[in-house]
């Protein structure tokens, strides 16, 4: 099995506690998938800069595939972060430096690339709309985390994005059930074949366009949390190895048991991911922080 995770990275710099990690929502993902045992890559841009050099060197570190990445003349993206009750609160960013000012465009080279893997996974933090129909074309499932911002659930974004949509993420956290069963179903209908409603510790929800599975936050102790970030990327990338592991193709939908041990591995890593510093560690020391 083998993953690619095709679209942002970032540094996340935690002002409280002076400390930068490498992260971003593709890398997130094929870090985790890696740890969990099978071949994974990031295809992506990174900045001329430091922190660039910094990201790619802790991706390979976990032996992630970085090889089809380019490098751009400027700055890689930064998050500016603060953990309030070991939950993450994001204080701003630099718009996803040349990630996202000049994002990745899929060539034949490109396509040729990510057909050798079995998913490919992207988000609406990687300018990465215009190439999904290319992407769909290599043949490869498609997943693709549209996190929690309005804007990413409007009728139009969904037009453009869940046809070529295998697996749609949604970050549903202080919502009802009732009300993220409304936008799982929303996201179906607008073309992603299996939808997930990530809901903290209320648990998950999936939408297989027939019925609804949930799952409950596996026990984890908030006192000892470091924060959560990366949780939602832990958990996709456990249910996505669970799913492989069943034989998951385009052809192919898992049955009903396999969708429910997924969700209970998805569930059990982002559980864990609470205890880990940053995204997956490699935190670095950093002075003041500057405004951004």
């Amino acid at each position: 099995m083998k993953v690619i995770g095709f679209g942002d990275n970032i540094v996340d710099r935690f002002v409280d506690r002076k400390v930068m990690y490498p992260g971003g929502n593709c890398v997130n993902f094929a870090v985790f998938a890696r740890r969990l045992g099978i071949e994974s890559a990031y295809l992506g841009v990174f900045g001329s800069d430091a922190l660039g050099c910094f990201v790619r060197d802790a991706i390979e570190s976990e032996g992630v595939d970085t090889s089809g990445c380019i490098v751009r003349d400027g700055p890689n993206g930064v998050t500016e972060i603060k953990v309030v009750e070991g939950d993450r609160v994001f204080m701003g960013w630099n718009e996803g430096g040349v990630t996202i000012s000049e994002p990745f465009k899929l060539g034949p080279e490109h396509l040729a690339y990510l057909a050798s893997a079995n998913l490919v996974h992207s988000s609406v933090y990687s300018a990465s709309e215009t190439e999904l129909p290319a992407l769909q074309t290599a043949g490869t499932l498609v997943s693709f985390d549209y996190s929690s911002e309005p804007e990413r659930r409007t009728d139009l974004y969904l037009q453009r994005t869940a046809p070529y949509v295998d697996l749609a993420l949604l970050s549903c956290g202080g919502m009802s059930a009732e009300a993220a069963k409304t936008d799982l179903k929303r996201v179906h209908a607008a073309g992603a074949s299996l939808v997930i409603g990530t809901r903290g510790q209320s648990g998950a929800l999936m939408f297989d366009g027939d019925r609804f599975l949930a799952q409950s936050a596996s026990p984890a102790d908030p006192r000892q949390f470091s924060d959560t970030m990366g949780c939602g990327d832990a958990f996709l990338a456990g249910l996505v190895v669970s799913l492989l592991g069943s034989g998951w193709t385009r052809g192919s939908l898992p049955s009903s048991s396999a969708l429910q041990n997924a969700l209970a591995r998805g569930a059990q890593a982002a559980a864990t991911q609470c205890y880990v510093e940053g995204a997956f560690g490699y935190g670095r020391p950093v002075g003041e922080p500057t405004r951004i």
